[in-house]
This record gives C-alpha cells, structure tokens and sequence, in this order.
C-alpha cells in the first residue's frame, strides 16, 4: 500500500487510507490539507478531472505539497511502514503488477490507486460443488454398500465356479453378480454430476444479479460539467457531488456544500448524525494550532472526512475522491465480509413437513430392515447357499432399505425452492425487477395490498409546465376541463376566469426582463438538477419537477446555462427539501448588499406563508402589492382547478432580508426547515406553476389486474388531495361510489390506533403525505393482517420499506438510501413492473407446491411399493431393486424440480385471491390429489405385481418370464410418474393441464430426457438394472397403465374440496421440538398451531435478519452439506464471527501497528512530533 512503482502522484494508497483508519486530523494537515490533495493528485476542485486524461505527464513528490519538515511516514519517519502480514518481496510484487493498459483512460489513476471495483469472489469450482453435492450421509452410505457389494459380486463372478448355461454343458455362466455394485455407483455419479450442474448454473446466476445490483450512477464533475457515469469508474482525484439520500461509494475529503450530515453508522457505528465542515476551513483550523494558537473547544466536530458506506441524510456539497475500490474503508471491509445467498420463508415453512417425510421414509426403511432381517435369519439354517451368496443377499436386503431412505428423504426439496427463485429473479430482472432480497420474491405472490407513490410510478415521471399564474396579472394554460367531479370542489371563479390568460408565447412577451431574471435565479440556485446528456440529448439530470422549471427557464425565459446563473449568484445559505415541510429555500446576497430568500414548494403551504403578491409583471421595478382575502380565495381555486385537471402545482415564493442571519435566527450556524420556519413569512407570492405529468398508458390495465388478482392498490402522495384524488380516479384507484375514502396527511396522522384500524381499509387515497405517514399506513395494515407492498424513493422512505412486506424503491428516481432498504428495486419504476412481480412471485409459490404435490405422491408409493414387495417376497427381493429406485429418485428429484420449477406465470395466475400468511404448505387441494393418485398408482403397481402373471399368462417359475415381469412393473411404474408429472402443471381445480407449456422449454426437453432415458433403459439396461427388452404389447399396457394418471386427475378435480376436507381427519399434533437446548430462532423450528394449519408463524425482525434464517432441519441433519450451502445462523452470531475476522484481515497494521496507532500532534513548527 505504500510502495507504487513509478508513482507520478505524491501520495500512495497507504497514505491516503491513513485519514480514515480511525479518521485522523493530523495525517490530513501532514499531506497538507485540501490544497495538498489538490496539487498531490493533480485534479481542480472546481472543474475536476479532464476527460481526456490518459495518462499523468509530470510527477508530484510528497515535499512540494506538505508542511515543511512532515516526515513522509508520519511516526515512521521517512521509511517505509512494514504492513503486518507482508513481507518485503511481496509489497514489491504487489507494487509491480500493473493492471490496466497505458492508453486507457486514467490509466495512471487506476495503476496506483486502483479501480472502484471489488474482487469478484471466487466462485466454488466444479470439483468443489460435485463434493458439496457427494457430501451426503446417504449417498456414503450407498457408495459403502456398492463398493462391498462389488467386491463380492466380483468374487462371485471371478472366485467361484459358474453353472453351465442351459443348452451349453461346456460353457459357463453369465458372470454378472458384479454389474449391481457397478450399476448403483454410476447411478450415484449421476445424481451427484446432475446435482452439480444445477448448483453451478445457480451460482453464475446469482453472480450476474449481484454484478447488476451493486452497478449505478453517480454524479462527477469532469471538465468543469456535471456528469453521471458508473459508480465503477470513479477514480482517485474525481470531484463528486453529494446529495440528500446518496449511499457514498468512496472515500474523500469534503469541499463545499450546505448543510451536509451523514449517518457513518454503518462504517463506524456512530449513531448521531455527523456535520460535514470544509476541508479549507478545517487546514486553516490546524494551522492556526501549529502556529500557537488556542485550539477551538469543539475541534473534535472538525469532521471533513467522507466515508465509503455512509448515508447523506441532508444537504448537498461535493467532496474529492481520495480512495475507491479495495482501499476505501467499506471496500475493505466488504472483503471480509462476502456473504452468502440468504434463505427464505419458503424454506422454513417446509422445516415440519421435512421432518414428517424424513421420519415417514426412516421409519419404514427401519421397519422393512428389521422385517428383511429377521426372514433371512430365519431363512438360514435350511438355505443351500454358500458363505458370499448369503453375503450378498443380506446386502441386498441392506441396499433396498437404504435406497427407500434415498428415495423417501426429499433433497429435491431446496433445489425446488432455489431452482425456482434463481429461475423467476432472472425472468423478474428483464421485466424490470432487480431483486435484492431473495425472500422478496415470494413473498411479492402473496401481497394484499400494494401502497403505491403517484409521481413516476403511477405516472410517466416526464413532467412540463403547462399552466403558469404569475402574481395576479397574467397567465397562461390551465383551462382544461377538471377530472375530479367532487361536488365539494369548486372551480366556477378559477384564475382562468380572474386573471388574463393568454397563450405561451404573449405570457413569455408580457413579462419584463426583471421579472423573468427572478423567475430565472428562484428555479436556478433552488434546485439541484443540473445539465447533461441523456440517450445523446442535452437536457436536465435530476428531480423531475426542477427539471420542468428549469426547462421552461431555458425554452421560454431566455436563461443561461444554469451552471452559469448558479455561479453568477452569490448562495450563502441553502435550505435542502424536506419531506415533512414540503418546500425548500435558498438564500442569494443581492448586488445591492440586501438578502433574498426563494422558497419553493407545496403552493398552498406557500400561499399561507405570504402576505404579498407580485404585481406588474410587466414592470421592469420589482413592485408588490397586499394580498387581500379575495386574492388568497382566488389563488385557492387556481390551486384546486390546477389539482382537478390533475396538474401538480408549485409555488414560488421569496422574501428579501436587510441582513443574514437575520435577528430571528441569530446564533444559528446550521438551518434547517425547522429553523427557517421562524422566518418563512410575509413572503411574496412569484407564481405558481401547473404541472403535467401524463399517466403510463400501462397502468390502467395494471389495476385491473391488481383487482382481478384481489390485490387493493392505495395511492400514498405528496401532491395535494385534489391533484391525488383526480390522478386516482383516472387509473381507477379510487372509488368513492364503492365507499373509498380519500384523505390528507395531516388529518391521517391525528387519528387513534383504534380509528386507523376502522379506517384504512377504505382508504384509497392518501394525499400530502409524509413519510411518516407512509410508516403508520404500513404499520396499521400489517396489523390488520394484510401482506404489504410499498414504493418509495427519498431517504425519509427507508422506515416504510424496511418495515413492509415487500419494498419496492425506485431505480430511477430513488436514492441510495431508499434502495438499500427496499427489498425490489423498480428499474423502470412503472406500477405495471410491480404487477408483473406479483406473478412471478406467486410462480414461485405454485412451483414449489407443484413439485411437493408430485414428489410426496412418488414417496408414498415408492416407499409402500417396495415395502410390500420386499415383505411378501420369498427372497426379500423388492420388486423395484436399488438401481431402479435411484433412477425414480433422479426423475422426482432432480429432473421434476427443473420441469415444474420453471414454468412461467399463465395469464389465469390472477384469477384467484393471494394466499394469507397463515395458509397451510399442502392444502385440500392439493391434499386429494396426492392420496388420490397415490392410491391409483398403488392399485395398478400392485396389482400387476401380484395378480399380473395370472392375468397374463406369465410362467413366474421361468427365470426370463418373472424378469419380464418385473420390466413391466417398472416400466409402469416410471410411466405413471411421468404423466403425473404433467398432471402436477396445475394446483388448481381446471382441467387444462397443458396451459402455458409451450413457452416452457425446460419442461418439454426435461420431459424428453426422462422419456429418451427410460427407453434406452429398457432396451440396452439389461443387468445393470435387472431388467430385459419389452416388446410391442407390453410397451403400449405400460404407457397405457401410466396414462391413467390423466383421466384419473381429471376425476379427482372434479371431487368437490369440500367433500374432500369433510373427510379429512382432525388430528390435533402435538408441539415439537427437536433441539435440546433452544437457542435463537428455534420459536421458527416448532409446530404451529391448530388455526395456522400447523404452520410456524413467522416473527416480524429487520430485513437484514430475515435473509439468515433457520436451516432445514431434516435436511442438514441427514442428507449433508448440500441442502445447507446457502443457510446460516442466526444475523447477529453471523455477523460477530465475521467482525473477529475482520479485527484481522480488515484492520492494516505494520508490525508497529501503524494504521491502528494515532497519528503524532501537530507541533508548534508545523511538524509532526514523534509518539513516545
């Protein structure tokens, strides 16, 4: 970190990181400040970095930049820090490998400070996942009793004396006793080889939706222009700006800016909010100190250190980038702490019915060992066999009860689940839903309500000044017929009746160059946008509605390049937007030495704030006039009739100032909204504005899937509540006919827990909203029972997202903070992309019961089948041997969870109400269809089992005859497997099993693959499988037999549900526990109670928590590592043992400490003094 060959810069990435490790003052007057930063890194703090540099022509050293006589290496002096863990020749290494091409841009940036890019982490090898995957308790288990039954087979084979074939006295028999050992360890290279191509296709697709993910803009300046471009192509010595809501993504010391506080609790753990002061005034603080003067008693808030990982929860300034990448302080930490793919509910729910497959399939595999055993004991003392014969008849027996285990444990279980969100998190990604929190996904298919913002989501978020009412003179636009018909709205004395409107062009020639300067400079210092280029156009970067100012500035006002009219007033104070006021103000030094205050916000708190309106607008003296009551009522209606043609309406106020701060705010060094509430009156009325922001064409049909679906949407708002209610009827949202209820903010948030819950669920319509209204609205309707969705994108959003079902923030218009806490994000941020994650999640959902439907019938049977066979034969020989029950297992383990895992969502997948959280995994439904065709795939196996030779005239005493039938068996017994299969493509009552399969192409070839299989087993299994070729007539009985599945399916849909819980037995189960000492989480791993369907209730815990929950019980206990790649403890166990490890790995330290140890006190002659 400290040695770079050829470093043209006069620092090196080690003596950069010395600000932040802790954040040390001394080290920042050592490089010399902001001014030393500037000159060392060679960049401007003004226009920033070219962006033609390449590469860096002349070189900086360390001595033209810093203090006179600051050693290089603070408490080391001039010698190079030694960092614990390196040794000589590998800093050397590691400061000769350059990484990026001489050419490329910012080349020399990237070879020494490196690229704002994390190392990917190494994903697991092949040969790593296929040991995961072989690492089963059972699957040893089986490998063990193959390679003893090999053994023996061959010396069976090759040890003993064979009878002669029949017909050929002088030549032995067939030696095959080996080919069964062979046959179940291909058998188990499959399942293994199979298990490992999934696993590592889930890997690489989660990887591309982390890359995704962690990928966004940010704003630079480059060439003295504001530009956005990836956060992956910051470098070192970039000017970035900061603004309310950014998640900083480098390190960096702060230039200028207003009122800029940020939450660090995430790098450090400091709670309170941490005030940003100039990196200027800061160095003139400390050189003060050198020279002899007084410390100020509060230097400790001296702070003008930007941390990677921390959160601007207010203000705006810009800051120069110092490190990025692998030497920034989250990225070091990121390093260390790698996470893993987290679980989700789902799988939790699955934890008893795991348990109850497991300890049905052991039981009967120990019973049927016990039953087997004894009758080979009794069996012995009048058997002819000899000693490796009965050897290797008692580990047939052994192999059949080990095989139900395999069959009977459900692995396929969590490779259904992460097969069918790896599956619907791809697909959501290209309907535009990034999915940042797996458990999401799901849980989005059972969402009752969506809580949805208006401005970008329900509309296009391409907002244009169509109606201006400036002062009381003129106007234009706003004469539209309203939408809203509320009878309490009146618009008969609206402004367009009042004040003179006219079209664009006469408003623009009627206004004097005063008042349009004033107009000009309000929309330009009060505001953040900033121009730029989108999709090759010029245009304005930032919130829509400054941009529909600042565009009618430019187009019709004759503005400037607004960075020039930013530059050309003199801002000394700036009030940032606040969610909770609604407005924001800056305030401008006037040539003539006076102050002004503009203010621009939500035009009725405006309007209650001034006592004075523009007069002559054609005036070239700024003149003002009282606002009279009749005035006030006037611009009321212009409001209420700008709202009800569902325009968005601003106002623009301002107020001058003899002095700043005036007398009010004397002794204020910070001003926030608060504050600048004592001053915000007798301000003067400028204008206000209509804005029009058009709904997205998709979003009507959105709603009418959301309601066919039972999902209620409610539109939650910071436009008045006429705007809100007009927008809301338009897409049809709100039904006041249907008893729907519109309301404000302010009146929401007054109202008692009791009257909320009366409340809310009429409520359609919440207008003037604050985010704190959002978070009650989301509380009441959790409590109440629903499954909540909710959008956001400010900063003041995070509480609401955190604490819903399912956040959606915006991938556009949102920021950081928003996105960090919402669980989706909307890259398009258009409703219609919500509804399309309802479907998908409630895919998810199908799929998963899709698949248990269809293995729990596959266990039963399997299990029942080979029991009963075993048992009734004479030789203990089921009539599925082991090779043959491991090829089911791979059919309704691996090949049915990639058939019925990934189907995508059919239209009908709205036709029905979500499911409540205490829903049952297996309900009637599905409970009659197991049993059902369990019972008909029992009745025809055993039946043709028993009675077949009878039936069909098979000689069972003729060794070729009985082989035949028991091919027959299989062979039916597979087919009736793959045609319930298809069968299993729907839960619900309707007989189109065939719907949607042919946009399903993973199910059509999987099916192909197990069709193909099982052909080529029959005709070229032979030994292997215990199996002989079928002709014709036995082919079609076999595909025959199996397609009764079909019809049969067909009846037990038609078998009324009600019928079917009627006979179903109330069984009260007892509570379980399975851990004997109950440690954090285990409230998950009980049984639920009766009224939940036997469900574990899920408690409510942050989102960070949710992602590490319980593990599958059952299956990290008996099958292995692979069911529990992904599951870990509990957040906080996790969490403490990865921050041991970063004490170790995260922290640099030479072997004296040295980016742990304080740096020496400034001294009186400007140098460092030496620790002692």
């Amino acid at each position: 970190m400290f040695v770079v060959d050829n470093n043209k810069f006069a620092y090196s990435p080690g003596q950069l990181a010395k600000f932040f490790n802790p954040k040390s003052l001394h080290a920042f007057f050592a490089v010399g400040g902001l001014a030393g930063l500037e000159k060392g890194l060679q960049t401007n703090r003004e226009s920033g970095l070219s962006v033609d540099e390449t590469s860096v022509g002349s070189s900086v050293a360390f001595e033209e930049v810093a203090p006179k006589g600051v050693p290089k290496y603070g408490s080391h002096g001039d010698t190079v820090p030694t960092v614990k863990g390196d040794n000589p020749a590998a800093a050397a290494a590691h400061a000769s490998t350059p990484a990026h091409d001489a050419g490329g841009a910012f080349s020399d940036r990237k070879r020494i400070f490196k690229e704002n890019r994390l190392p990917e982490k190494k994903s697991k090898s092949l040969l790593e996942l296929a040991w995961i995957t072989y690492n089963d308790k059972i699957l040893i288990l089986l490998t063990i009793a193959a390679v003893v039954s090999l053994a023996l087979g061959l010396y069976q084979a090759f040890g003993v004396k064979h009878e002669p074939q029949e017909g050929e006295p002088h030549t032995e028999g067939a030696k095959i006793e080996w080919v069964e050992g062979v046959a179940i360890m291909v058998a188990i290279i499959i399942v293994v080889v199979v298990g490992t191509l999934n696993d590592w296709q889930m890997e690489r697709q989660f990887n591309k939706l982390n890359k995704k993910h962690n990928d966004r803009t940010v704003k630079v300046i480059r060439s003295g222009k504001s530009a956005e471009i990836s956060v992956f192509d910051i470098v070192v010595g970039d000017v970035m700006h900061l603004s309310q809501g950014d998640m900083v993504p480098v390190d960096g010391i702060f230039i200028n800016g207003h009122g800029v506080k940020c939450d660090e609790s995430s790098a450090t753990g400091e709670s309170d909010l941490l005030k940003k002061v100039s990196g200027e005034e800061v160095y003139r603080i400390l050189e003060g100190i050198s020279r002899g003067e007084e410390a100020p008693h509060d230097i400790e808030k001296l702070d003008p250190f930007i941390l990677s990982g921390s959160k601007v929860n207010e203000g705006t300034g810009t800051f120069l980038v110092t490190a990025v990448g692998v030497n920034s302080c989250h990225g070091r930490t990121m390093m260390s702490l790698h996470t893993e793919s987290e679980d989700t509910p789902l799988q939790k729910k699955l934890n008893r019915l795991a348990d109850g497959i497991a300890k049905f399939g052991g039981g009967a595999a120990l019973l049927l060992f016990i039953v087997l055993f004894i009758k080979f004991l009794a069996s012995l003392p009048g058997s002819t066999d000899t000693p490796d014969q009965k050897g290797q008849t008692f580990l047939r027996l052994f192999i059949t009860a080990v095989t139900v285990v395999v069959v009977a444990v459900p692995e396929g279980l969590p490779l259904a689940v992460t097969l069918a969100l790896a599956f619907a998190t791809t697909r959501m990604m290209r309907d535009n839903n990034l999915v940042r929190v797996l458990k999401a996904c799901e849980t989005m298919g059972n969402a009752t309500t969506v809580c949805s913002d208006k401005t970008g989501t329900l509309t296009q978020n391409k907002m244009t000044v169509v109606a201006t009412t400036l002062g009381k003179t003129i106007s234009f636009g706003g004469t539209d017929a309203p939408l809203d018909d509320d009878p309490s709205v009146k618009t008969e004395k609206s402004a367009a009746n009042t004040i003179p409107n006219v079209p664009i062009t006469e408003f623009t020639q009627g206004l004097s160059n005063t008042v349009k300067s004033l107009i000009v400079q309000a929309n330009a210092v009060n505001s953040t946008a900033f121009e730029g280029e989108s999709d090759g156009e010029k245009t304005f970067i930032g919130s829509k509605t400054e941009v529909a100012l600042l565009t009618l500035s430019r187009d019709h006002l004759g503005s400037a390049p607004v960075h020039e009219e930013r530059s050309n007033s003199n801002v000394v104070q700036v009030v940032p937007f606040d969610s909770a006021v609604k407005y924001m103000a800056t305030v401008v030094k006037l040539p003539d030495g006076k102050f002004r205050a503009y203010v621009k916000g939500a035009s009725e708190i405006l309007l209650a704030k001034c006592s004075k309106v523009l007069a002559d607008a054609s005036s070239e003296e700024l003149s003002t006039v009282d606002m009279t009551e009749d005035d006030r009522e006037m611009f009321s209606e212009t409001i209420t009739s700008y709202a009800s043609q569902t325009l968005r309406t601003i106002g623009s106020s301002y107020r001058d100032f003899e002095s700043w701060p005036p007398p009010e705010l004397a002794g204020q060094t910070e001003l926030t909204a608060a504050e600048f509430d004592k001053v915000h009156k007798d301000m003067t009325l400028v204008a206000i504005f209509g804005i029009k922001d058009p709904l997205r064409p998709t979003v009507k049909k959105a709603i009418e899937d959301c309601k066919r679906a039972s999902v209620k949407v409610r539109m939650v708002t910071g436009d008045n509540i006429l705007t809100g209610r007009a927008i809301a009827k338009e897409c049809g949202i709100y039904n006041p006919q249907e008893g729907g209820i519109a309301m404000e903010g302010p009146v929401f948030r007054r109202k008692t827990p009791q009257e909320l819950k009366e409340l809310v669920p009429k409520l359609e319509v919440l207008a003037r909203s604050s985010p704190e209204d959002k978070r009650i609205l989301v509380k009441t309707l959790k409590d109440l029972g629903e499954t909540v969705a909710v959008t956001g994108d400010g900063t003041n959003d995070a509480p609401a997202l955190k604490m819903a079902d399912i956040g959606f923030a915006m991938g556009i218009a949102g920021t950081e903070v928003a996105k960090e806490a919402a669980a989706i994000i909307l890259m398009d941020d258009n409703f219609a992309s919500i509804v399309k994650g309802i479907s998908w999640g409630r895919a998810v959902n199908d799929a998963v019961k899709k698949f248990l439907q269809f293995q729990l019938t596959v266990n039963v049977t399997a299990v029942i089948v080979t029991f009963v066979t075993s048992v009734a034969s004479d030789k203990e020989e089921s009539v599925l041997n082991a090779v043959q029950l491991l090829w089911v297992n791979l059919i309704m383990d691996t090949f049915a969870a990639l058939a019925l895992a990934t189907d995508p969502p059919t239209d009908s997948i709205l036709d029905r109400a979500p499911d409540k959280k205490t829903a049952p995994l297996i309900n009637t439904r599905m409970g009659k269809m197991i049993i059902g065709q369990a019972i008909c795939q029992l009745a025809i196996t055993l039946v043709l089992h028993f009675a077949g030779p009878g039936l069909m005239g098979y000689n069972m005493s003729d060794p070729e005859q009985a082989q035949h039938m028991k091919t027959l068996v299989f062979n039916t017994f597979v087919w009736l497997q793959i045609f319930n299969e298809l069968n299993n493509r729907r839960l619900d009552n309707r007989l189109n099993i065939f719907e949607g399969i042919s946009r399903n192409y993973f199910f059509i070839i999987i099916n192909c693959i197990m069709v193909g299989g099982q052909v080529l087993i029959i005709f070229v299994g032979g030994a292997a499988f215990g199996i002989t070729p079928l002709n014709g007539k036995e082919w079609g009985l076999s595909i025959g037999l199996g397609a009764i599945s079909l019809p049969w399916g067909v009846v037990i849909r038609k078998f009324p549900d009600s019928w079917a819980a009627a006979l179903t037995p109330r069984i009260k189960l007892p509570k379980l526990r399975f851990r004997k000492s109950k440690k954090k989480g285990d409230e998950l791993e009980e049984a639920g109670s009766p009224e939940d369907g036997g469900i574990p209730k899920e408690p409510q815990t942050d989102s960070e928590s949710e992602r590490f929950g319980p593990p599958l019980r059952t299956l990290t206990s008996i099958r292995g590592k692979r069911a529990s790649m992904h599951i870990r403890r509990g957040f906080r166990e996790y969490m403490h043992d990865k921050k041991e490890q970063v004490k170790e790995k995260v922290a640099p330290g030479s072997t004296t400490n040295v980016a742990s140890e304080p740096s020496a006190p400034v001294n009186g002659t400007g140098g460092v003094t030496k620790k002692v």
